[in-house]
């Protein structure tokens, strides 16, 4: 029982580092760079060999890159097999049925294409150079450590019956342009034009608006249908574009929507939100980047909003004593209600990730939520301690409410 908690307890931790969970950031990220420079170096490596001069001069350098690839990859697709019972839509499935799943999923078909041709290569004797011209499939494997990409790939899937219908569409004028410009010119250019299944490579490169040149009508039938061609083949461009290009714009805005929820939701100051209320919250916060040592607020500014604190820590620089804040703490919070003069520094000190709250945003938000003014006000006087009773504090005197000062 204990040796099976153990392998559970290292599975789940195998897991964690693939998947780049919160539990092991530093190391998954490692692991994760790790593989990127791998596949960019195996990428590279596969271009250069097909120079000639270079593969032959440098043909051990590529031969123990891909044997290095070969192995590290191996070992990964194991282990994401092995690791795939712990994905929350396959735990219940069982260890083997979750790992057939991964293994039928793009990306375990990925990675499978990654190690394939070379394992083929050790058990058939056969001239594999063609098969591994497959190794470029490597660079899909990006697409698991970089959003842009996962987020152009799903666009792409959840508009693929919209695209399947413009392929048809394409289809379907490429072989009426094909069939008109046989008739038009068939006879003039046989060699050109003198059957359907000719003319069809004219139609789509002109559909395309690639025109090579190799095809061009003569007559004025077949210019005028050359043009009307050309006018049909921007449609055919623009449809599809049109398609990704907005359905790649709602995935962008629905990957920074989950990630933006997420980081309200970690705060504490928050966490008693429903979702209606946690979705107004994201509507009037600005999200905010400071690198170590930036002031984010200096004594004597004029305090036009109130920050809190996603990751990092920030050292805020009252009159008689220093205070620390980090992540699901806000700060400055009485200047922006009282809209006054900021009486205290603020510094980060690390690399920090803020969400800023207007003065005009924050009034608003008070009055609908009773429960968030009163901790803020809390916090407030928790934090200040000792600071109220020295009435000379400025932080107090000047943005402290009487009925929150005098208590």
């Amino acid at each position: 029982m204990t040796v099976l908690l153990r392998v559970t307890r290292m599975r789940q931790r195998l897991y964690t580092i693939l998947e780049q969970g919160s539990g092991n950031e530093r190391f998954s990220d490692a692991v994760s760079a790790g593989l990127i420079f791998l596949v960019v170096l195996t990428l590279a490596a596969t271009v250069l060999e097909s120079v000639p001069e270079w593969g032959a001069a440098y043909s051990n350098v590529f031969e123990i890159i891909e044997y290095l690839a070969l192995v590290v990859f191996s070992i990964e697709y194991a282990a994401r097999l092995w690791t795939a019972v712990e994905h929350p839509l396959w735990h219940r499935d069982g260890a083997a049925r979750a790992a057939l799943r991964f293994a039928a999923s793009p990306a375990g078909l990925i990675d499978l294409a990654a190690v394939a041709p070379f394992w083929l290569m050790f058990l058939v004797a056969a001239d594999f150079k063609a098969l591994l011209v497959l190794r470029i499939l490597r660079f899909f494997k990006l697409t698991r450590y970089s959003p842009a990409m996962r987020s152009l790939l799903d666009a792409l899937y959840s508009e693929r019956r919209a695209l399947v219908g413009c392929f048809v569409i394409l289809c379907g004028a490429t072989l009426m342009a094909a069939a008109l410009m046989h008739l038009a010119e068939g006879a003039i250019q046989p060699q050109k034009f003198g059957t359907i299944p000719d003319a069809m490579w004219w139609a789509v490169v002109t559909l395309g608006t690639v025109g090579y040149g190799d095809a061009v009508p003569i007559t004025a039938v077949g210019r005028l249908i050359g043009g009307l061609t050309i006018f049909a083949g921007l449609l055919m461009v623009a449809l599809p574009v049109g398609i990704v290009a907005t359905a790649f714009t709602n995935e962008v805005h629905k990957r920074d929507f989950v990630v933006t929820w997420g980081l309200v939701a970690r705060i504490p100051l928050f966490s008693q939100l429903n979702a209606t209320q946690v979705a107004d919250v994201m509507k009037i916060l600005r999200a905010q980047k400071v690198d170590k040592g930036a002031i984010i607020a200096r004594r004597g500014e004029p305090a036009h909003s109130m920050y809190l604190i996603v990751d990092g820590e920030v050292e805020i620089r009252l009159r008689h004593r220093h205070v620390r804040l980090g992540a699901g703490d806000f700060f400055g919070e009485i200047a922006a209600l009282r809209q006054t003069k900021r009486s205290a520094t603020v510094q980060a000190l690390e690399p920090t990730r803020l969400l800023a709250l207007d003065a005009s945003d924050l009034h608003s938000l008070m009055d609908r939520e009773p429960q968030i003014a009163s901790r803020i006000w809390n916090a407030a006087r928790e934090r200040l301690g000792g600071e109220l009773d020295k009435t000379s504090s400025d932080l107090i005197a000047v943005e402290l409410p009487s009925d929150v000062a005098s208590d």
